[in-house]
């Protein structure tokens, strides 16, 4: 007879705390600005010490290192939240947290956590991450970045392209080829920090959507690295990197969860105020379909979501479904950012209503951290290895 265990997918008081305060943060001090911020293609320094107060620059970092010590779906219903009202501001925290510092907390020396991701954490410092360049995306293994070891330093030289902070971010880690001839297995990682000579900021990249997100090139000429900022083992970098990814698209897809109910709950509310032919137009079935169809999708999103980032607490490995999460939750976000639009109609073209910039912000979330082709090659590659 087989026996199932109990599952319980109610929150904790504690956690419903948390999205409350989340939430209550995100409706007072980032709504009021988000067109502001996104035609400015601003990003908005001046509410990181209120985030970092709140602990969401350092939601994972343990306490020792001045963070939160929170969960993994904790982390997830930070991202949510904020994404619910600005996804250009939680990409921005799901960067700073999911990238930058998590691949310092995996990979890292006591001595390298206690100088970068105690700063990190307490909102100081500005995280980056780079390992896509202009020529090498999907295919990141084929970088052109490379370092080489010159005394006591490793000289970067190279372009990195797609930095979420690449020119407002303090510290960055990098991905450079150490070994060329051993492939993949001859990148490594590396902290730079900004200022360091030889290190700067490129083009500064005009975006779609996610606008108040800053993507920039970041340019490498002869920057001199101590060997002591190298992250983690000499030749593991393009491996640790992929390993970030797992745990990062667990932040992406709570993202595009969020991303999806704000465009649900502006549809919601359009459905309720607009009247067509004498009545609300969430009395006609058309209207009512979508909405039902994307309340539904949401939360299998959502579920899935919370699925991988439980496996992540407990120390299993997440790859298929991180990727599971990731893939499903950025394409449902498109349809309810779709919907959202056409549900508004006229005025779902026009800027003085939310749903063109949610479907304008939604598009990144099914290439960044991996396009939606590489999910499905992630995905089938795990399902086929089980055979």
């Amino acid at each position: 007879m087989v026996q199932f265990r109990w599952m319980d997918f109610r929150l904790a008081e504690e956690q419903r705390l948390l999205r409350s305060s989340v939430r209550q943060f995100a409706e007072t001090e980032i709504r009021p600005h988000v067109r502001e911020w996104d035609e400015a293609q601003h990003f908005p320094v001046e509410i990181v010490p209120r985030m970092a107060s709140l602990g969401l620059l350092g939601i994972q970092v343990p306490e020792a290192y001045g963070g939160a010590g929170l969960s993994v779906i904790d982390y997830c219903i930070c991202i949510e939240e904020l994404a619910r009202v600005d996804p250009a501001v939680a990409l921005s925290v799901a960067a700073h947290n999911g990238l930058c510092a998590a691949h310092i907390l995996m990979f890292g020396t006591d001595e390298q956590k206690r100088a970068y991701l105690t700063p990190l954490a307490r909102g100081e410092k500005l995280g980056a991450w780079a390992l896509t360049e202009s020529s090498s995306g999907s295919d990141a293994a084929s970088m052109r970045t490379t370092a080489v070891r010159t005394g006591a330093c490793w000289v970067v030289n190279g372009s990195k392209a797609f930095t979420t902070h690449g020119r407002t971010g303090d510290i960055l880690v990098v991905m450079a080829v150490t070994d060329k001839a051993a492939g993949s297995k001859g990148i490594s990682a590396f902290i730079v920090e900004k200022g360091t000579p030889g290190m700067a900021a490129g083009k500064k990249e005009d975006k779609l959507g996610m606008r108040a997100s800053e993507t920039c090139e970041v340019l490498f000429d002869q920057c001199a690295v101590p060997a002591a900022q190298m992250l983690g083992a000499e030749g593991e970098g393009f491996v640790n990197a992929m390993q970030v990814l797992d745990a990062g698209r667990i932040g992406i897809a709570a993202l595009a969860v969020g991303l999806a109910q704000g465009a649900h709950e502006a549809a919601l509310r359009y459905a309720q105020e607009r009247k067509a032919f004498g009545k609300a137009i969430g009395t006609f079935q058309a209207v009512q379909w979508k909405l039902a169809d994307d309340a539904t999708r949401i939360e299998a999103a959502r579920l899935l979501t919370y699925r991988a980032a439980h496996l992540k607490e407990q120390g299993a490995r997440t790859t298929l479904a991180s990727s599971m999460a990731k893939l499903y939750a950025s394409e449902i976000a498109v349809k309810a950012a779709d919907n959202c639009v056409q549900i508004h109609g006229g005025y779902g073209f026009v800027k003085d209503y939310p749903a063109e910039k949610f479907f304008r912000d939604v598009k990144l979330t099914t290439i960044g951290e991996g396009t939606s082709e590489i999910q499905r090659l992630v995905i089938a590659r795990q399902i086929l290895a089980r055979q």
